[in-house]
């Protein structure tokens, strides 16, 4: 029978139908060379490439920013005024954009008061739940919440309603804020002998305080000139009231050379200055000041629970709000299960379904009152995407920044899941990853490079795993690399012993950690591994008779003027050698002192303000982005200026400085420990601002090789190294051992794990699961136990 004619039965695909992709084409953000590719919507794409090869530029810095700064320019001019501006990146075209939502390795707020129960909606649900059904009932859910204090105010009010009349009236609102610690859970003491030397007088320099120089008009002469206090006399012999108005006045205004400024007691000032961040998001050197000067200790009134009597004091079934914040979460969800309560039936299936989320995506192990700014880059990341996996939203792009950071093996399969859960769900899912096991589940792979920083930017492959192995990148032919175990291992000279370790949940631990060696140390996460070398080891005593540098995952802090010459130290010395072989001041070589230009004071752009719509940065049309005065560029050292010296990579400046007119021995010491953590393709004057993750930690590390000490102890290493790069570091390793050093190093990297010595492994579970020692040996006697899920993981991983 003849078909002639017949409709074709296939409906015509629709318009709407053809936007499947995500095209990019002309990407130019930092060190991105006209990158051009299509992604795939509703499929998992995984960018690969060493560290700095421009994965985060074209991800976060190109495709997520722009589908902001798209979303922010939907709302009024008003609204816009209160957003973050967002410049354009630079890219020609970006096509079949949608709402991103990016989870990043960026710490939560470190705010004393910021928890993990007010950075997610648990916190705020169960306040809700208490206000229903505990007892007795003390007020609604702000009367839990201890962010919010008891106000109680009276007075005359004068009502607009008809004829006007004062009228007396009373306001009263519960808060569940402790009122001696403010909600902070904590008191301090200050030791007044740290703030200042009582033999001087402020006018002699008498403050011994970080920052407060003797001509700081902000700090010095304010006190100096306010007034209150004689500038001249000694501290010790100020009278009482002298020495209450130095310490302890409230604040009042005063005039210092015609400037409006506040006077307030030093103590108060100290409180406001230096203890209204939490300890852990200060600068090193605020940061030891604190812990020399201030006593930090639980609240008495409060027990540290940061609550009130009156919200302590009501209960559900025996449990308090307090009680119920500092269970494990595991535990908590538990007991939520197993509350009966048909008017709160709603509320305590979104709180169950919130807390098991946790527990779901490996940090059951939590507890609601833990502090924010105590949780690592990957718990933090893992902490916000709590309220995604609910989430009814499809069809948008998520973006996430190596989310199996900090994940023992066991756990990174329950983290691959999730992804695949998102994607199933119809969204586009984007995930810049170096772990094989991640690699793996990728519908689509795109991967840069060759190498980073100016020898990266380009796409070195793009499509599927298996073409990926066959490709020949670097990333390719590594993706199958197993470290194999050691033949032999070497011998201890020696032990640090810890003795009845008790920190968060290790249970009175005892353990020898072996000196000479690299000593590795693993467990699931929240196992106590963190507790153990860095709570018992690097704050012991036995730590600090032997040494110890530690160097953790507390992310380096800096601006856009800081830069690796800046952060090392490095710009110290090679600032003299200019001065010395030109006969000038040292600190004509700084773009942020005296050598600066004066029309950008040595940024080298020049930045726009442009209220709600996007800031702009140009270049300096005076230095032209070099951030020096002409003059200071006349000055030469073995025939280059500061600003070519800058503009070096650490490679090229290692080799400048070691031989000529330019020999300094202290910057080429500096410039060694740059190249031996890997990062001798980086610029001098490269902001910190664009650096990686990996990039930071590297630098963080090189930083810290030129300090004394016996023992090194790192905190994953690993975070955010390429394949390729994970063999150079265990050469680093191996290096430091063979020095005469001990090496302590918390890792989950099986390729790590094998190359150890010794290992020490925590568990077996996490939180009051874990605390305990589960096995103490050598890599091999691990893996012929398989006694642990480290030993299971790590025996699979080198084949045997």
């Amino acid at each position: 029978m003849s078909t002639a004619g017949r409709a074709d039965p296939r409906p015509p695909a629709h318009a709407a139908d053809s936007h499947d992709v995500i095209r990019v084409h002309g990407a130019r953000e930092n060190n991105l060379k006209d990158v051009g590719i299509e992604i795939p919507k509703r499929r998992l794409t995984v960018f690969t490439g060493v560290s700095g090869s421009g994965k985060s530029s074209l991800v976060f810095g190109t495709i997520a920013a722009e589908s902001q700064r798209l979303i922010n320019e939907t709302y009024s001019a008003f609204v816009q005024g209160f957003m973050p501006n967002l410049a354009r990146p630079e890219v020609d075209v970006l096509d079949g954009l949608t709402t991103a939502i990016i989870v990043d390795q960026q710490r939560l707020g470190a705010d004393p008061r910021s928890t993990v129960g007010t950075v997610t909606d648990a916190g705020a649900m169960l306040r809700i739940l208490f206000s229903r059904l505990g007892e007795p009932h003390i007020g609604p859910p702000g009367a839990y919440a201890f962010n919010v204090p008891s106000v109680r105010a009276s007075g005359a009010i004068t009502v607009e309603r008809g004829d006007k009349k004062a009228v007396k009236a009373t306001f009263t609102r519960t808060g569940g804020m402790c009122p001696r610690c403010e909600g902070r859970g904590t008191v301090t003491d200050i030791d007044l002998t740290q703030l200042y030397d009582d033999s001087k007088s402020i006018s002699e320099g008498a403050f011994t305080i970080p920052g407060w120089k003797s001509d700081s008009w902000w700090t010095v002469r304010l006190y100096a000139e306010s007034g209150f206090l004689d500038p001249d006399k000694p501290i010790r012999d100020y009278t009482g009231k002298e020495m209450r108005d130095f310490l302890h006045h409230e604040p009042v205004k005063v005039k210092v050379e015609g400037v409006n400024l506040t006077y307030e007691g030093l103590i108060p000032k100290i409180r406001k200055s230096f203890l209204a961040k939490d300890r852990e998001a200060m600068q090193p050197h605020i940061r030891a000041f604190v812990d020399r000067a201030v006593t930090f200790t639980a609240c008495p009134e409060c027990g540290g629970t940061r609550l009130s009597e009156a919200a302590r004091s009501s209960r559900i079934g025996g449990v308090s709000i307090a009680d119920a914040c500092a269970m494990q979460i595991s535990d908590l969800a538990e007991w939520v299960r197993g509350l009966r309560e048909r008017s709160v039936a709603p509320l305590l299936t979104a709180l169950g379904r919130t807390l098991d989320s946790f527990t779901e995506i490996g940090l059951g192990y939590l507890s609601l009152d833990r502090s924010s700014g105590t949780l690592s880059g990957g718990e933090a990341q893992r902490v916000k995407m709590v309220r995604h996996l609910g989430s009814s939203l499809t069809d948008v792009t998520y973006v996430f920044d190596e989310p199996t950071i900090g994940m023992h093996p066991h756990d990174i399969q329950r983290m691959n899941d999730l992804l695949l859960r998102l994607r199933d769900k119809g969204n586009t899912v984007l995930v810049v990853e170096h772990k094989p096991e991640t690699i793996a589940i990728a519908d689509h792979v795109v991967d840069l490079g060759p190498g980073a920083g100016a020898a990266g930017g380009t796409v070195c492959y793009e499509g599927g795993v298996e073409g990926l192995r066959a490709g020949g990148t670097l990333t390719g032919r590594h993706l199958d690399d197993r470290a194999s175990l050691k033949p032999s291992v070497r011998t201890p000279a020696g032990a640090l012993e810890v003795r009845g370790a008790d920190a968060n949940n290790l249970r009175n631990v005892d353990v020898d950690i072996p000196l000479g060696v690299l000593c590795v140390v693993t467990g699931v996460a929240g196992s106590g591994k963190s507790s153990l070398v860095h709570g018992s080891l690097v704050a012991g005593t036995a730590g600090a008779a032997h040494g110890v540098v530690s160097v953790d995952q507390t992310p380096i802090r800096g601006s856009r003027r800081s830069n690796p010459a800046t952060y090392t130290g490095l710009l110290d010395p090679v600032r003299k050698a200019f001065a010395k072989a030109n006969g000038v001041k040292p600190a004509l070589f700084s773009p942020n002192s005296e050598g600066a230009c004066p029309n950008c004071n040595g940024a080298g752009v020049i930045y726009t303000d442009l209220a709600m719509m996007a800031g702009v940065a140009t270049v300096c049309e005076e230095c032209e982005g070099k951030r020096f005065q002409a003059p200071v560029l006349e000055y030469r050292l073995g025939g280059r200026d500061i600003s070519e010296v800058l503009a070096m990579s650490v490679t090229e400046a290692g080799e400048f400085f070691a031989s000529g007119d330019a020999r300094t021995p202290a910057a080429q010491r500096v410039l060694g420990r740059l190249g031996d953590v890997g990062l001798g393709y980086l610029t001098l004057g490269q902001p910190l601002t664009t650096l990686s993750g990996g990039e930071r930690q590297r630098l963080k590390l090189a930083s810290h090789m030129g300090e004394k000490g016996g023992v090194y102890v790192l905190d994953e290493p690993t975070t955010g190294l390429h394949l390729a790069d994970v063999e150079h570091l265990l050469g680093l390793l191996d290096r430091l051992v063979d020095s005469g050093k001990s090496v302590v190093v918390i890792e989950h990297h099986q390729a790590v794990m094998a190359h150890a010595d010794w290992i020490i492994d925590l568990g077996p579970g996490a939180g009051h699961d874990g605390g305990r020692i589960v096995f103490e040996g050598t890599p091999a006697d691990l893996v012929a136990a398989r006694s642990t899920l480290t030993g299971e993981h790590l025996a699979a991983y080198v084949g045997a």
